[in-house]
């Protein structure tokens, strides 16, 4: 682990967006991040300029004057409205930037179409937390091991509802709590099962329901909204032919099952320690980085994929957090929308 002052090549960038989300997230994980801050853009003059002072940088009210009087800056991060997203990543990959873009990314599954058609050799990384989450790879790890593998389901729990106006919303572009929280479930499901070939959903008068995603490889998934108090939690449990694992909150649990007949098997702890249950938790007691949310909700490991892909010259496109990822979920996004009961193709 190197913090950003023991890098010794630094990236030089700017922030756009100076709002609440990048003010608590996006700015403080450049602490961790090979990056030099030269400029935050927001057209918010007294925000923007507040901000630059504490970071030591320039305030720029537009983006494209950032780029003409910035020309050292190599790569921006957008973390803005969806709505204007979309514009923002065309404009700085036509102005020769790399670009790190928050989710959603767009509020229209052909906006990302555009982009892909835009980014010519700059790298783009799309802000989906829950897949660079280490729980996620985690997950990721076991359904590659030819020990475990075999991937059959996916359950996700997440409190939102489903809109049951979703031509209307996809038509006049806007942005339902279905898409502006729904890309967590959806990002992490896509990075685990893969392509998703159907998309199904079944929602009451209330949107309370569940979406049904079949994957390429023959595995099921189900985002299962849910409702309850705050704080509002979530869930996720992937299931193997003979495992299952649990995530919740920084808790991870990997279920190996026991040596087990039904009416015969008395010993709950049988010798060995090849079965059973492990557990992985953050230990939140230690003044360390691996308990902290920048890390245990992926920020962390989403920026740092974008600085590494510039310093090495790699262009992610099949990789978690691409364009092509971001595609894929909103053309979920849009399916789940007009489903009504009714299965969807992508």
């Amino acid at each position: 682990m190197s913090y950003q002052r023991e890098f010794k090549t630094r990236i030089k960038v700017g922030v756009i967006g100076a709002g609440s989300h990048s003010y608590r997230n996006i700015l403080p994980v450049m602490n961790y991040l090979p990056v030099e801050l030269l400029a935050i853009c927001d057209p918010n003059e007294e925000l923007g300029k507040s901000t630059a002072k504490q970071y030591a940088c320039k305030w720029y009210a537009d983006a494209s004057e950032m780029y003409k009087k910035e020309p050292d800056i190599a790569a921006v991060f957008i973390a803005v409205s969806p709505v204007l997203h979309p514009a923002l990543v065309k404009d700085a990959l036509a102005a020769g930037r790399h670009v790190w873009v928050e989710k959603p990314i767009s509020v229209r599954a052909y906006q990302v179409e555009e982009m892909i058609a835009a980014r010519g050799d700059r790298v783009a990384v799309v802000g989906l937390k829950k897949a660079f989450m280490p729980a996620a790879r985690k997950a990721r790890e076991i359904i590659a091991d030819k020990k475990y593998g075999n991937l059959k389901s996916i359950l996700a729990v997440y409190h939102m509802t489903m809109p049951e106006n979703g031509e209307e919303l996809l038509s006049q572009r806007e942005t339902p709590n279905w898409l502006r929280n729904g890309v967590h479930p959806l990002s992490f499901m896509s990075d685990i099962g893969g392509k998703v070939d159907e998309v199904l959903c079944y929602s009451n008068k209330e949107g309370y329901g569940a979406v049904l995603l079949q994957y390429a490889n023959g595995a099921m998934g189900t985002l299962h909204f849910s409702s309850g108090p705050e704080p509002r939690s979530e869930r996720y449990e992937v299931f193997g032919a003979a495992w299952q694992m649990h995530i919740v909150d920084q808790r991870v649990e990997l279920c190996r099952g026991t040596p087990f007949v039904y009416s015969q098997t008395t010993d709950f702890v049988p010798p060995g320690d090849d079965s059973g249950t492990i557990v992985w938790n953050a230990i939140n007691c230690n003044a360390t980085l691996e308990n902290k949310a920048l890390f245990t909700q992926g920020f962390y490991n989403e920026t740092k994929f974008f600085c590494d892909c510039i310093l090495e010259g790699k262009q992610p496109v099949s990789d978690t957090g691409s364009l092509e990822q971001a595609l894929e979920i909103m053309r979920i996004y849009e399916a789940a929308l007009v489903s009504h009961g009714k299965p969807v193709k992508i």
